[in-house]
């Protein structure tokens, strides 16, 4: 039988693991399938959003769905006696599919943490859309699945968690200019980082409201997670070091994932997770993109199964065959699922302690040591395990709550296994684990 020692300080350690507190599932429950779908109309109603549109008329283009969108903030925030902060990050843009200068404006609601404001989770959603060819801007643009679905799921989550208390800070935000090139996600990740937030999560939601694909094949019990592998913003040595000693699969959005997985198996009655190890879609991609590439944790919610007839194409019927991107092809009972898991997720996460960033040392030794910096608000750690040839953490941690912050586990080799470090929370919220690799801590390299 192994042998575990902590070094340097106290522990308390139970017998049996008991897993992460039970989510907070009446919020959750909250969700609203009329809201949801009322929504939807509200953003079809626009005409067109995309971002080249007409910015100052009332009831048409991208102007007129950015002010509903900060109108639906608002009233969120009356709800609750003004918790939310209404920001509109902007700047004027040209370039890729953007051949003239165009203001680009974002519409986001923060939820300020009690204890530690700057530590920040993030959902999102673009509330652009398109038309088959990306330079039309005149041409009706219903955008239902892409992206209103998500618009509708975070401005939801906004209304169902914006009356409640965190320890740390709710960010929701809906994007502009994801179609001509991930525009909106790079405003609000120089937006994060001008003001020195510390990043834990960024769930991004794009096309998340339907459960059949062109083909006939429907999948409505499943939604799928995409993760990067390696990080995006690895330097040359840690790249080669990762080589050495794994790590590739050991991204913070990686154990996000995994986190999310475990999250949604809670619950039966919702969705299963079918986590994609992929950046995003086979050449596609998504404003969780820009957030990787800072290094921010990062990743995208999607359905389970997508209809290319019914995304990014013009209003018509041709050779019998209905296209484009209209409300009677959603399923709202879908979208309400992945808004619950959505919100089961923001409320975990704004409740726990960001990951620890612990650091492995096994060579040449019996034993594996491991170590960690104290995190701010965590009451004590849970130490995990998985073969290398794993996918995922084994369901026994080794030791869990853990207050010291370093620990030997005697008899464990190091060269046969991954090791990670989760952080808990006061109520017994456990944080993603982070994995004790080169560069498996949450906050990004530069740091």
């Amino acid at each position: 039988m192994q042998k575990i020692t902590l070094a340097g300080a106290s522990l308390l350690a139970s017998l049996a693991f008991s897993g992460p507190v039970a989510a907070q599932d009446g919020a959750a429950s909250e969700v609203s399938e009329t809201r949801l779908r009322a929504d939807i109309d509200a953003l079809v109603g626009f005409g067109t959003r995309h971002t080249l549109s007409l910015q100052d008329h009332p009831t048409r283009g991208i102007g007129a769905a950015r002010k509903w969108g900060e109108s639906e903030f608002r009233k969120a925030s009356a709800a609750c006696g003004g918790c939310l902060e209404i920001v509109l990050p902007e700047r004027m843009v040209e370039g890729r599919r953007i051949p003239t200068p165009t203001r680009l404006v974002n519409v986001v609601a923060i939820q300020r943490g009690t204890e530690r404001p700057n530590e920040v989770t993030i959902v999102q959603g673009h509330i652009d859309s398109r038309v088959s060819d990306v330079s039309d801007f005149a041409s009706d643009a219903p955008g239902a699945n892409d992206d209103g679905s998500g618009t509708a799921l975070v401005v939801e989550a906004a209304r169902v968690l914006s009356g409640k208390s965190y320890p740390t800070t709710i960010v929701y935000a809906l994007l502009s200019g994801e179609e001509q090139g991930l525009y909106g996600g790079q405003l609000l990740a120089d937006y994060a980082a001008e003001q020195g937030w510390t990043v834990k999560a960024v769930l991004n939601n794009d096309i998340v409201g339907g459960s059949c694909g062109s083909d006939g094949y429907c999948d409505d019990g499943h939604v799928r997670v995409f993760s990067e592998g390696p990080r995006a913003d690895l330097t040359d040595e840690i790249r080669a070091d990762q080589r050495r000693n794994g790590g590739e699969n050991d991204s913070p959005g990686r154990n996000l994932s995994r986190w999310i997985d475990a999250l949604a198996e809670e619950s039966p009655s919702g969705l299963d997770v079918r986590q994609i190890w992929r950046t995003d879609r086979m050449g596609r991609g998504g404003d969780q993109i820009p957030f990787l590439e800072k290094g921010y944790p990062a990743i995208r919610f999607s359905v389970a199964v997508e209809d290319y007839d019914h995304q990014h194409q013009d209003l018509r019927v041709e050779d019998g065959v209905t296209y484009g991107d209209t409300v009677d092809e959603m399923d709202f009972p879908y979208l309400a699922k992945v808004t619950r898991l959505n919100i089961r997720a923001l409320d975990r996460l704004a409740r726990t302690p960001m990951p620890p960033a612990p650091v492995a040392e096994a060579a040449v030794q019996t034993f594996t040591s491991l170590k960690w910096e104290p995190v701010p608000g965590a009451v004590n750690y849970t130490i995990w395990k998985r073969r290398t040839d794993m996918p995922n953490w084994e369901a026994e941690p080794v030791i869990e709550k853990v207050v010291a912050t370093s620990a030997n586990l005697e008899g464990v080799r190091g060269d046969d296994w991954f090791f990670g470090v989760s952080a808990h929370g006061p109520d017994g919220s456990m944080s993603p684990i982070a994995s004790a690799v080169p560069a498996g801590g949450f906050a990004p390299i530069a740091e």
